[in-house]
């Protein structure tokens, strides 16, 4: 009789114990804490994919941060973030190496274009570039002063080493400014130089900021390298990177870790969806997942 009293205090005392406990907080696609990190140039249009989807679901705290796209890669591979937003997908040897870690490779895939201009003074005397003119100032082979986007290995350097300068080295012309916001002001100010940032900056024709900035500079044309017509040159927009007219037409892509539908796969269905698309359409931006077409119509 004893033993058996002594069980039932015990039992009661496990129950209360537990009860004590603090809940283990719930995620699903629509709520929880997640951290993600985005790749800093990307910083104006997330900024308002985060801002509506936090209005959309308020149970969701999303913890985010902004770095170069070297960093953001280094933060998925420490765990410290299970969803980043970078310039390019994982090549084999990453997904293999996640699938031995982890038991599963992380998901990625292209959410939007964005595009890398060209940025120049507006009383500049070159405003029209093939891609040997580009990669002989990347190089310094043409000493023209060149400013970039970010001064870590963000996306638009990352992009311009692989396609344009490849095997060779940046020229000692070349400097990075912190930031794109620092690129356009120096460019206000050395009105020879040309800069280099991603389109989102200059080309938001909704932005007050970026209107007024084009008052002072403007996008150049570059050569179309996949037009069958030789001859041909564009200004980044969503129509020329639409067509394949834009040669440096850059990609947004998403990189998830996640096993199993929780909050990260709730923030990529939104952003994959027409709300989210329609963000990127907003911001200059050629949506990937959803097609927008324009349509004339006519009032009687």
């Amino acid at each position: 009789m004893r033993s058996l009293l002594t069980l039932f205090i015990a039992g009661l005392l496990l129950t209360a114990c537990a009860e004590n406990q603090p809940a283990k907080p719930l995620e699903s696609t629509s709520e929880g804490t997640i951290s993600i990190t985005i790749e800093e140039s990307f910083r104006s249009f997330m900024n308002q994919e985060l801002k509506v989807f936090a209005s959309s679901f308020p149970k969701a705290v999303i913890k985010v941060q902004y770095k170069s796209e070297i960093e953001c890669f280094k933060d998925l591979a420490e765990d410290s973030t299970k969803m980043i937003f970078v310039t390019r997908g994982l090549n084999k040897a990453e997904q293999a190496n996640y699938k031995n870690q982890l038991g599963y490779a992380p998901t990625f895939g292209i959410l939007a274009y964005n595009a890398i201009a060209v940025v120049i003074h507006k009383d500049a005397k070159d405003s029209i570039f093939t891609i040997q003119d580009l990669r002989d100032r990347l190089t310094g082979k043409n000493p023209q002063q060149v400013v970039m986007d970010g001064d870590h290995l963000t996306g638009v350097i990352r992009f311009l080493i692989d396609s344009l300068v490849k095997t060779n080295k940046l020229g000692k012309n070349v400097m990075a400014a912190q930031g794109s916001k620092e690129v356009i002001k120096y460019l206000k100010d050395h009105p020879k130089a040309i800069g280099f940032m991603g389109m989102n900056w200059i080309g938001d024709d909704y932005d007050p900021n970026q209107v007024k900035d084009r008052l002072q500079l403007k996008m150049a044309k570059i050569e179309c390298t996949l037009c069958t017509e030789k001859g041909l040159y564009a200004a980044p927009s969503q129509a020329t990177i639409s067509l394949g007219q834009y040669s440096l037409s850059l990609p947004i892509y998403y990189i998830l870790k996640e096993n199993a539908p929780g909050l990260g796969s709730g923030l990529l269905n939104f952003m994959s969806l027409e709300r989210g698309q329609l963000i990127f359409r907003r911001a200059f931006l050629v949506p990937a997942k959803m097609g927008f077409q324009k349509r004339n119509g006519m009032i009687n």
